[in-house]
C-alpha cells in the first residue's frame, strides 16, 4: 500500500538521512527493489547509487527547479540538460562529488491538452503554499488527495508520466546500481542475465541494453512493480517504481562519462508504462 509521507519530517535532516528516507520509501513500497538489493548483496557486492531521479511538472509552484532546490542548497551543482520531445519532457541532471547524481524531469504542460492542463493545475492549486515552498517536497509522496482511478485513466490516455505523478506524487521514481562499482559482474550482460535467471522481467523498449559503449553509457531496467493503491473508486494495482542499472565509460582522454543519452532515457522512461 502506498503511503504518504509528512512532508515536514526532514527540514533539518542532512542531506544523507533525506536519501535515506528516499531509500526507504522507495524500497518499502517496492517489493522488487529490496529482493534485488539482496540478491546483489548475497553476491558479495556493496551496492552503490548511480543516480536517483524525480518526476514532476513544469507548472512553477513544484517545476524541477523546485524539486532542485535542496540539492542546490547542499552543494549540488547542474550538469546537464535534455530534451524528450516525443514524450513531452525536459529534464535536467546535478551532480556532487561523493554523492548520486539526480535527474529530474518534467512534463511540459503546454504541449498537451486544455483538459490534462486544467486537471493538473485544478489538483496543484488545492496544494498549500507552505508544502510548496518546503525543501522536503522530494519526500511528501502524493499531495493531491485520495486520487480518482477515472482521472488517473483519463490522464493515462494522454501521458503515463502525468498519470504516474498523479498517483504517486513526490518521491525517488528509481535508484540506480552502478555497474561500475560491482566486483563480480563487469558488464551489463552479465547484471540483465543475472537478473533474468533471478525470474525478474526487464524492460525491453528499444532493446533490454539502451545506449552503448561509443555512447559512454549503458543502462537497462526492470519493470516497475505492480502496486495496490486506494482510489475514490476502490483499489487498484497499478506500475509503481523500477530498478535501473547503469555502466559508464571512459572517453579519449580517460575522463569517464558522467551524464546521460537523451534517447535512452527516453525508453527508461517507459519502466512505469501500464501493461495489461
Amino acid at each position: 500500500m502506498v503511503k504518504t509521507y509528512e512532508t515536514n519530517s526532514i527540514n533539518k535532516m542532512s542531506l544523507e538521512n533525506t536519501f535515506d528516507q528516499l531509500w526507504d520509501q522507495y524500497s518499502s513500497e517496492n517489493p522488487s527493489v529490496k529482493k534485488i538489493h539482496q540478491l546483489f548483496e548475497a553476491e558479495g557486492e556493496r551496492i552503490v547509487n548511480d543516480h536517483v531521479a524525480f518526476r514532476t511538472f513544469n507548472d512553477p509552484r513544484l517545476d524541477l527547479h523546485v524539486l532542485a532546490r535542496p540539492f542546490l542548497a547542499a552543494g549540488y551543482k547542474q550538469a546537464g540538460q535534455y530534451h524528450f520531445p516525443a514524450k513531452k519532457l525536459f529534464a535536467k541532471h546535478y551532480e556532487m562529488e561523493g554523492k548520486p547524481r539526480v535527474f529530474i524531469s518534467q512534463l511540459l504542460l503546454e504541449e498537451f491538452s486544455e483538459k490534462l492542463q486544467a486537471t493538473i493545475r485544478e489538483h496543484i492549486d488545492q496544494v498549500p503554499a507552505e508544502v510548496l515552498s518546503s525543501n522536503t517536497i522530494i519526500t511528501a509522496g502524493s499531495l493531491f488527495g485520495k486520487p480518482s482511478f477515472r482521472v488517473y485513466e483519463d490522464l493515462r490516455a494522454e501521458s503515463e508520466y502525468a498519470a504516474w505523478v498523479y498517483a504517486y506524487g513526490f518521491r525517488a521514481n528509481h535508484f540506480t546500481i552502478s555497474i561500475n562499482d560491482l566486483k563480480h559482474f563487469k558488464s551489463i550482460e552479465s547484471v540483465n542475465q543475472f537478473l533474468k535467471d533471478k525470474g525478474f522481467e526487464l524492460n525491453s523498449s528499444g532493446g533490454e541494453i539502451k545506449g552503448s559503449p561509443d555512447q559512454l553509457l549503458e543502462q537497462s531496467s526492470t519493470l516497475a512493480d505492480r502496486v495496490k493503491v486506494d482510489f475514490i473508486e476502490g483499489s487498484y494495482e497499478i506500475p509503481s517504481c523500477y530498478y535501473e542499472f547503469a555502466q559508464r565509460y571512459r572517453d579519449s582522454k580517460g575522463t569517464l562519462f558522467s551524464g546521460f543519452i537523451a534517447g535512452s532515457a527516453d525508453k527508461i522512461f517507459e519502466s512505469t508504462d501500464f501493461r495489461k
